[in-house]
């Protein structure tokens, strides 16, 4: 079950008469009150002697308390939430309905249980069988302002609740770990211009693979300036010249004044933010500007199969003993399979990037620790960003998306043992992308199910190498594309030097 709480209105009367009529495509059937601050049978629009409903009284109660406010009252005090139950689920009853509704405005603080006088004004409006839609004017009838605080998030959690009292179908806790999707009105307009994907999609896949590829702040912005993303960024008042922020946009990508259309990283993805993003860069780290001789990158592509299989050896080490380093390893793959896709200009690999992204991101929005696997995971992204593909072997290509294959499965073996069952099947449709990509070759069925385990289990701190998952070899490789530039060898090996870096 789906809660969606829309921006807010001005005219409580053109919602209602909008949910009360036949929709966009007719497809509002049956419409009626389910709950409200009264008995729905109380508050029912009346039929007219047309046949049509008389919405002036219901719109005239729910109006009163924000008028009586005059100007102490919000500018737009209309409050929308729909909520949706998951295709293939039983139809609920009205009565399952309205518990639903008043389990919302408890939570959301709207009208706590046995407070209905002096709560705010709201109804339940049902016209389909999987869905429902509450209104409510921000104006208590006290004659207050009611306090409104994570209303989003108090919605999902009233969604979950009710999925569990009613034996629905599961979705995933609202933990910021999936990336802002496109909206409604993103998505036509990408389709009325003959865009592929919305604006949004593309930016995301440009400023990750940007981010993976950078070292530095700098080179990070003219990366995103050499694929023509238009930057802005934004600046400190207290400290002028300091950058602390920024924001992206397309070319051609207009609004209706004219100006272009502006994402900043955190309307892309929690962890797209400018903060967030320094905390993968470090300033001594080799650069990805170097090209490498057709040598040096085979050696690499052999190089950086072996990182990926001691990552995943990690992972499964780490899983207990150093969660917050099993953690930044599992958001350092993330910047490996942009470079790899990248690199490769594969769509399977971009499909796998794009999947696993949420498995490889902390919980609302925080950022892990800086630990060995993941810093190796990230110098190997930077590498293999300066690999032109031209010449270079096939077969080392496939084994590194065999090793990422497996590396992602890991993960997916971590997310099941942290139950975050929304993470977990994210890095197995990645596994599912990478195995596709290799011809011939397809992940066993055990693979594409892992079972949650149980507290038993994970009390005992088992954390199995996943069925079928080839040994890393620890052995460093002679250093074929070692950089020719004085300083520390870039060698990803498991053997080379890693950690904090000092930046950091």
């Amino acid at each position: 079950m789906i809660g969606k709480v829309s921006p807010r209105g001005s005219r409580v009367s053109g919602l209602i008469y909008y949910l009360f009529g036949l929709g966009r495509n007719e497809e509002h059937t049956d419409s009626h009150l389910v709950a409200g601050w009264r008995h729905p049978a109380e508050l029912e629009p009346p039929l007219r002697d047309d046949g049509h409903r008389d919405f002036r009284h219901l719109t005239g109660l729910l109006q009163q308390p924000h008028e009586a406010l005059g100007d102490r009252g919000f500018a737009k005090p209309v409050w929308h939430c729909s909520v949706r139950a998951a295709p293939g689920d039983r139809v609920l009853s009205d009565d399952e309905w309205a518990q639903v509704a008043c389990d919302i405005m408890h939570r959301t603080g709207l009208a706590p249980y046995g407070r209905d006088d002096d709560a705010v004004r709201w109804v339940a409006v049902r016209h389909a069988d999987d869905h429902i839609h509450l209104v409510a004017t921000l104006a208590r009838q006290d004659g207050t302002r009611p306090r409104l605080w994570n209303d989003y998030y108090q919605v999902g959690e009233a969604c979950r609740a009710a999925e569990e009292r009613f034996d629905l179908r599961r979705t995933a806790p609202r933990d910021r770990t999936a990336a802002r999707r496109p909206t409604r009105a993103e998505s036509e307009k990408a389709h009325r211009c003959g865009r592929p994907e919305p604006p949004r999609v593309t930016l995301r896949w440009a400023v990750s693979s940007a981010a993976a590829a950078a070292s530095s702040e700098q080179e990070f912005f003219a990366r995103l300036d050499g694929v023509g993303i238009c930057v802005r960024k934004r600046f400190s008042t207290r400290n002028p010249g300091e950058v602390t922020g920024h924001a992206v946009a397309l070319a051609g990508d207009t609004a209706r004044e004219g100006g272009p259309v502006w994402f900043g990283g955190g309307k892309l993805a929690a962890d797209l933010t400018l903060p967030k993003l320094r905390c993968r860069w470090n300033v001594n780290a080799p650069g990805s500007g170097e090209r490498f001789t057709v040598t040096e990158r085979s050696a690499l592509w052999e190089d950086a199969a072996r990182v990926a299989a001691g990552a995943a050896r990690q992972i499964s080490d780490l899983a207990f003993a150093d969660p917050a380093g099993a953690a930044d390893a599992a958001w350092a793959a993330a910047d490996t399979l942009h470079a790899a896709a990248a690199a490769l200009g594969s769509r399977v690999l971009r499909q796998a990037a794009d999947s696993y992204d949420r498995a490889a991101r902390a919980q609302y929005g925080r950022v892990p620790r800086p630990a060995q696997p993941g810093n190796e995971l990230r110098r190997m992204a930077r590498l293999l960003s300066a690999v032109s593909i031209s010449g270079d072997p096939v077969l080392a290509q496939a084994t590194l998306v065999g090793r990422f294959a497996r590396l992602v499965e890991a993960v997916a073996y971590l997310r099941d043992a942290q139950q975050r069952a929304a993470q977990a099947a994210a890095a197995r449709r990645a596994a599912e992308h990478l195995y596709a990509a290799m011809p011939g070759h397809a992940g066993p069925a055990a693979r594409r199910h892992v079972p949650t385990r149980t507290a038993t289990e994970r009390s005992r701190m088992e954390f199995p190498f996943p069925p079928g998952m080839v040994q890393p070899e620890t052995e460093p490789l002679a250093g074929a594309y070692r950089s020719r530039k004085p300083g520390p060898s870039p060698s990803l090996s498991p053997g080379s030097r890693s950690g904090r870096s000092p930046g950091r």
